[in-house]
């Protein structure tokens, strides 16, 4: 009996292939679409430290819970890891990064210990880099450079809240926040007027009164010698626009300059739920139109036809619930004039109880059914879910599979591919899910490394063939294994999984015809259809066949 778990040997994988990361290159030359795209999350702090000297600022320097500062991860080390090629090897086509504004200068203790905003969640200037992430310099380097390898950049936009208060973070004026009531969460109302968690201040993006800039940040301004020259812009918005001076207009301003600026192809947005619908229809169309405008300047730096992506953040939103939100007094639909996909909180639990087959059967009817022409990111770790799919990282193999094999997006969390601890001990709540990335298991671990090749086999495979994960998925047989087809228009893969018999026979005639020269991704054997059929002797459980 075969098992990948037991007889996986990456070293015979890639006998064939020294370089991984040449084949995926080839995969730049086809469709990408976001709906079988392969994103990367990552906490900006936490994944890579390219560049020590700013790894303090503003004092941060107090004493914090276990995980709660600063770490020293950054844009440059980011930058560094995509020159390597990891995310290529990886079959990583976008790349999303936690918050890189500016934040609170002061720590604040939640009942965790001290915290400093390393997440990027607590926002205190929303036109300025955290100089502990590092500069827009940075930021310009990244993209060109992930763009070059066809790679896609997500940054994390936050509409709905502020950081928290401190000594040295004064709380914004009462007409641009609400601090009080804390959600309560029972209904619509009691989601959105709102404030997430006492000390957080709820931006009160249902207004359209006019509001002043915040008096902090004017002085902030004009002491690092830039008040006039954003003034400037917001007054051109404001007149291009003809938005009323509110609040959440201010800041899609500001956000939308990340798009015009840096030709950034995304943002995965926080907390949707807690803000009115129309307030991210409103986002879509500043964005969009940011979008629109950069490529028209920058034609030569455009990477395809692709729309501005947006994926929202709806606490708890299953792929079962369809386009509709129930908040227990009313439904939303994000996906109206909105949202392009929304984050699936379901898979890792249809992954634990149901049958592979079943899974990709739902997926696949759901996807191309009530939510045609939309998406959902499906992941199995992430950095705020205390019960991802596998907490112990026992089952490591698996997690690849299904998350790689489902249809829809998928969200490979830092780490997942490495199998980074996620229970580290002397940590509070979600700071045990954000350790720092393992580099030197990957580095010096056999083990990990034997992971680490599984996760790029499939990765790879997803990113070359968008069939994957956007195609018609087509059940072939059940016996002795799960062998299915995914197509979309040219692009047609049979895939095998749990195939325990190492001589095997699989029927490809739907697919592929008599004659057709054929590849197993997963282990480099080629294969040439004969009767409608492939036969090959294999000690792996997995095939992913492709048309050479």
């Amino acid at each position: 009996m075969k098992n990948i778990l037991v007889l996986f040997v990456f070293t015979s994988i890639f006998s064939c292939q020294e370089k991984p990361s040449e084949k995926i290159s080839e995969g730049k030359k086809k469709e990408f679409v976001w709906e079988g795209a392969n994103v990367y999350f990552l906490l900006t702090d936490r994944f890579n430290n390219g560049d020590t000297t700013n790894d303090i600022n503003f004092n941060r320097t107090k004493e914090t819970g276990k995980l709660r500062g600063f770490e020293g991860g950054d844009i440059k080390g980011i930058t560094q890891k995509i020159k390597e090629g990891y995310f290529t090897d990886l079959g990583i086509n976008a790349i999303w990064m936690t918050p890189i504004v500016e934040q609170i200068h002061a720590g604040t203790d939640e009942g965790t210990g001290v915290s400093y905003g390393y997440h990027g969640y607590w926002a205190k200037d929303w036109t300025n880099i955290d100089p502990n992430y590092g500069t827009k310099e940075d930021l310009k380097e990244l993209v060109e450079t992930a763009h070059k390898k066809g790679i896609r950049v997500l940054l994390d936009a936050v509409i709905n809240h502020t950081g928290p208060v401190t000594d040295k973070d004064p709380v914004w004026p009462s007409d641009w926040v609400r601090t009080s009531p804390t959600c309560t969460y029972q209904n619509y109302e009691t989601t959105t007027a709102c404030s997430l968690v006492e000390n957080l201040p709820d931006i009160k993006t249902e207004s359209n009164e006019a509001v002043e800039l915040p008096k902090q940040l004017i002085e902030k301004w004009k002491a690092e010698g830039r008040y006039e020259q954003e003034i400037k812009e917001l007054k051109e918005f404001f007149e291009r626009t003809g938005h009323p001076k509110a609040p959440r207009f201010y800041i899609m301003k500001w956000l939308t300059d990340y798009i015009t600026e840096f030709g950034i192809d995304g943002y995965r947005v926080d907390t949707v739920k807690h803000t009115e619908e129309f307030v991210w229809q409103e986002f879509k169309q500043e964005c969009d139109a940011a979008f629109a405008e950069y490529k028209k300047n920058n034609p030569d730096k455009v990477l395809d036809n692709n729309n501005f992506y947006l994926v929202g953040e709806v606490y708890n939103y299953a792929i079962s619930h369809g386009k509709a939100f129930d908040f227990g007094d009313k439904k939303v639909n994000y996906f109206d004039k909105a949202f392009n996909s929304l984050i699936n909180f379901e898979i890792k639990w249809n992954a634990k109880q149901m049958a592979e087959k079943d899974v990709f059967y739902k997926y696949d009817s759901l996807l191309n059914g009530n939510l045609k022409g939309y998406g959902v990111l499906n992941y199995m770790t992430s950095h705020d879910d205390g019960q991802p799919f596998d907490k112990e990282r026992e089952i490591p193999y698996k997690t690849a599979t299904m998350l790689l094999l489902t249809p829809g997006t998928s969200q490979v969390y830092y780490g997942d591919e490495s199998a980074r601890d996620l229970t580290i001990e002397g940590t509070v709540g979600d700071a045990t899910l954000r350790s720092f990335m393992n580099w030197d298991e990957i580095q010096n671990s056999d083990e990990t490394k034997k992971i680490l090749r599984h996760w790029q086999k499939l990765g790879q495979f997803r990113a070359n063939h968008m069939a994957v994960g956007a195609g018609k998925h087509q059940l072939i047989s059940y016996q002795n294994g799960l062998i299915f087809s995914r197509t979309r228009n040219e692009d047609k893969v049979i895939v095998g999984m749990n195939l325990y018999d190492e001589n095997m026979s699989i029927d490809v005639s739907s697919i592929f015809k008599n004659g057709d020269k054929l590849r197993d991704f997963y282990s480099d054997a080629e294969f040439e259809v004969k009767e409608g059929k492939v036969n090959f002797s294999s000690i792996y459980s997995l095939i992913l066949l492709e048309k050479i």
